[in-house]
């Protein structure tokens, strides 16, 4: 358990500076960022669960003091 939570953290940290270029050089707005982070993180050969990759999400929203919305989670239907 200790290892996936290093994992997610590790890379809710690696996404700060590419989800802060994204946001500010290509206008995409926060909560587009955040979704486009978590799916990417689903996308084969994924390493994560869909669980995890909303708490990445979640965890950079905190990271980049962006707003989270708990809804975003439902789009999850995996």
């Amino acid at each position: 358990l200790r290892a996936r939570y290093d994992l997610c953290e590790d890379l809710a940290g690696q996404l700060v500076e590419f989800a802060q270029g994204v946001h500010h050089d290509l206008g995409v707005s926060e909560d587009e960022v955040l979704a486009r982070c978590r799916l990417g993180l689903l996308q084969a050969p994924a390493q994560l669960e869909p669980a995890e990759a909303v708490w990445v999400e979640r965890r950079l929203a905190e990271l980049l003091g962006w707003p989270w919305e708990e809804e975003a989670e439902s789009g999850d239907d995996t």
